[in-house]
């Protein structure tokens, strides 16, 4: 782990981002998961997986000062999220593959491209956004409740070996 603050952009996907070095950071981040059983698209997606997640998205990268990338997220605006009747509301809009490079977590990262993603979702006039996570990853939820994310419902996905859980965040202002 870094001792020093690292500087950290985020950016949208660039024509120059390199979507097998995406897939790769994916599959590091996601490594833990899959070692606890879970099998999580992004544990072993394809470059071209990747690409199609991205192409139905919003996709937004974390990059250091040399412009490598080590975090990411996946936004998908209100009316391109399905699959239970949260993801179905019109109101809702859904983030995805977020994922930070084990060497840089714990750094504030994804607190920066949850606070992305969720800017992102209220420029596109969302009332919430919802994500889904594997319901054994209870340090994941815990950490989404930390940040005012609430649970909604459980979903069970195709070919998934757990249940998961969709939890939801208000972005209206109190």
């Amino acid at each position: 782990m870094l001792t020093s603050p690292l500087a950290v952009t985020i950016r949208p996907l660039a024509p120059h981002d390199s979507i097998d070095g995406l897939t790769a950071l994916l599959h590091r981040s996601y490594a833990m998961l899959g070692a606890m059983g879970l099998n999580y698209t992004a544990v072993d997606q394809t470059p071209e997986v990747t690409r199609s997640r991205i192409a139905g998205g919003r996709c937004l990268m974390a990059v250091d000062a040399a412009d490598r990338v080590i975090g990411t997220v996946l936004f998908y605006p209100p009316g391109r999220t399905s699959g239970s009747p949260w993801l179905s509301r019109p109101e809702v809009a859904k983030c995805a593959q977020f994922a930070v490079d084990p060497p840089f977590q714990k750094q504030g990262i994804g607190v920066r491209l949850t606070a992305a993603v969720e800017a992102e979702a209220r420029a596109a006039h969302a009332k919430e956004i919802a994500l889904d996570t594997a319901e054994p990853a209870t340090h994941l939820i815990e950490w989404y409740c930390r940040r005012g994310y609430r649970f909604i419902e459980h979903v069970q996905w195709r070919s998934k070996r757990y249940r998961s859980v969709i939890l939801s965040k208000s972005l209206e202002l109190a």
